[in-house]
């Protein structure tokens, strides 16, 4: 997938969800991050950044009612929120996209270790290592960032979020994507995706990723 219509599905998404664009920015810099700390390669990290930037692209289909709703959803509403991850992936193959690392983050990125996620409820290594890396970042970013019902963010807030983070290894989390990503925090090597990408800021062109990624994330 090229870069432009990567940016093009990202902005359809930021139309239909304003609070989308900051943490996109956030998640795809956790990501790329994550991945070269994992040792894999160039290739299989950017392919792996597309599809961080596209993760949620099935919540396009998500009635606006239970995907701009101020406060926690029913359990209803939930389930229906719970189908952005296969929507997601049909539209993608719809597109006649080919690429597994970027299909398979975008379908399993809320499967369990435990086998206990969705869509497919695959369990351990039979997730893909992706879609493994990138759990622990969604719940991490969910949990640093501003929500009607939760307004802590800062040192605090990433502190809360890693502690939840160790206590799901082995139900919910990969063990060693939690520990890479923990280093990399307690090191700093985060600290600037956090500070620069808040939800309050005014976010650039998801173009200029690399380049910033560059000059800030070595």
């Amino acid at each position: 997938m090229s870069p432009e219509l990567v940016r093009a599905l990202v902005g359809v998404l930021e139309a239909k969800d304003l609070s989308t664009a900051a943490h996109t920015w956030r998640v795809v810099l956790y990501t790329r991050a994550l991945a070269e700390e994992a040792g894999l390669d160039h290739e299989f990290v950017k392919r792996l950044t597309y599809g961080a930037a596209l993760h949620d692209v099935g919540k396009i289909e998500i009635p606006d009612e239970i995907l701009q709703k101020p406060g926690r959803l029913t359990p209803a509403e939930f389930e229906v929120m719970k189908t952005h991850a296969a929507l997601g992936h049909e539209r993608l193959l719809r597109m006649d996209e080919t690429d597994p690392v970027l299909l398979e983050l975008v379908r399993h990125h809320h499967e369990r270790w435990d086998g206990l996620g969705y869509p497919d409820k695959i369990a351990g290594n039979a997730i893909p290592v992706g879609a493994r890396i990138f759990s622990v970042i969604d719940t991490f970013d969910a949990m640093t960032s501003l929500r009607p019902y939760r307004m802590e963010v800062g040192e605090a807030a990433a502190d809360r979020a890693l502690e939840t983070l160790h206590r799901g290894v082995g139900s919910s989390y990969w063990k060693e994507a939690v520990e890479m990503f923990e280093r990399l925090y307690r090191t700093g090597s985060l600290g600037w995706i956090l500070e620069y990408f808040n939800d309050s800021c005014p976010v650039p062109d998801y173009g200029e990723l690399a380049q910033l990624h560059r000059i800030r994330g070595g």
